[in-house]
């Protein structure tokens, strides 16, 4: 190999080992050390020290107030909502997104799945007086959230099956599923009516609806409407799960059209 060769595999294998800090300091629930970073990509402590140094340099990371932890720095942040705002799926199901909200009256989320967990990547707020405290980007888990149970009952059975003792069923409140037993079962109730149900399973006091945008082999994304528990209509969760199922379908429609 060249001398040119040997300079972009060098490149290519610098650059890979950012990114891995990247996804490292991405996937974690708060902000991380570089010990931390060192232990979950397995490169040596000095070359993750170099890697988050110039990271920082570049916005691409920031230490924390409290010094000594990193998370996602602002110009990552600006790239990132400039890619949101020209992600496909959320271009075209934006009108439909925009009706689910009206004909319920609370607030709507638009998610895809990301690893272990779906990311919210829209987000219409209710015109009501209480509303949600997520946000785009926000990060869910599939096994406690209705649009990652909606994506994992939109798998082909035996994918599902595959995966879920493969998922850390951490209990996000008292009332989560943490055995794939449970989780299982509460897959199969989701296919035989059509949309899932997190009933304060990942967040006290909210319950949520979840269905899947039918896509080739799954779903390509899911939507929820979310309700604070005292407002929700529990004994009627039709109110909810007809106009969400409705959209779901006008959008994969959309999406299999080509719609642009």
């Amino acid at each position: 190999m060249g001398q040119g060769g040997s300079a972009a595999v060098q490149g290519a294998a610098a650059f890979g080992k950012a990114m891995a800090v990247l996804q490292a300091v991405a996937d974690a629930a708060e902000p991380v050390s570089v010990a931390q970073i060192a232990r979950v990509t397995g490169h040596p402590r000095p070359t993750v020290h170099r890697i988050v140094a110039a990271l920082q340099a570049e916005g691409m990371l920031a230490e924390v107030p409290r010094g000594g932890a990193f998370g996602l720095g602002p110009r990552l942040m600006a790239l990132a909502a400039r890619a949101w705002d020209r992600f496909e799926l959320r271009l075209i199901a934006a009108e439909e997104l925009a009706k689910l909200r009206d004909a319920t009256g609370e607030t709507v989320h638009l998610a895809v799945r990301s690893g272990p967990e779906m990311i919210y990547v829209d987000k219409l707020e209710s015109p009501r007086a209480v509303r949600m405290a997520s946000r785009i980007g926000t990060r869910v888990p599939l096994h406690s959230s209705s649009v990652g149970k909606a994506w994992l009952a939109a798998l082909p059975p035996a994918e599902a099956a595959a995966l879920l003792p493969k998922l850390e069923l951490a209990p996000m409140t008292p009332q989560t599923l943490t055995t794939v037993a449970a989780l299982a079962e509460e897959i199969e109730r989701i296919r035989a009516r059509g949309y899932a149900i997190d009933a304060e399973e990942n967040e006290a006091d909210i319950w949520c609806y979840g269905g899947a945008i039918a896509g080739a082999g799954g779903a390509i994304g899911c939507i929820s409407v979310s309700i604070p528990k005292y407002r929700a209509a529990i004994d009627d969760p039709e109110r909810y799960a007809g106009p969400l199922l409705a959209c779901c379908r006008r959008i994969a429609a959309l999406a299999a059209d080509g719609v642009r």
